[in-house]
């Protein structure tokens, strides 16, 4: 499930943004660029995000940007940004975020494996040393092609 939901080009690394928006609108440009969503779901994103606050920062470092499928969600997908330089989205333990999983779900229950296998990987000290090692989109991909 993993292997299917990230494609080599919805993989970004060392990217820059001013600020917390920013980082979310930059992690969903290869989605939106493969049709997986629209504006609209990324504009659903931020005004989700300035509404509610930082829910998104699932754990330290660690954002899961995404949105309700009626928002522009096409297919499913799952990306990752590593930025360059760690932003503040707000979150009082979890700041800052220095690594975005934007994810589009076209059904609402779809991405449940997809998370629950994300989860596993989050909960292992190594991938998260891998987050801040990988040197390509390649090597990436070849991570999650063995899990």
């Amino acid at each position: 499930m993993l292997q299917e939901s990230i494609e080599e080009s919805y993989i970004q690394l060392d990217v820059e943004a001013e600020n917390f928006e920013e980082a979310i609108k930059k992690s969903f440009d290869p989605l939106i660029e493969n049709d997986a969503v629209t504006d609209k779901y990324v504009e659903a994103v931020i005004r989700i995000y300035q509404e509610t606050g930082p829910y998104i920062v699932i754990t330290k470092n660690i954002a899961l940007p995404h949105a309700p499928v009626e928002d522009g969600a096409n297919k499913l997908g799952l990306g990752f940004v590593r930025l360059k330089v760690p932003v503040v989205s707000g979150h009082k333990t979890n700041d800052p975020v220095k690594y975005l999983f934007p994810l589009s779900a076209k059904a609402s229950n779809d991405h449940i494996e997809l998370l629950s296998k994300l989860a596993d990987l989050l909960s292992q000290q190594r991938f998260i040393e891998f987050l801040e090692k990988v040197s390509s989109k390649e090597e990436f991909i070849n991570y999650f092609n063995q899990q």
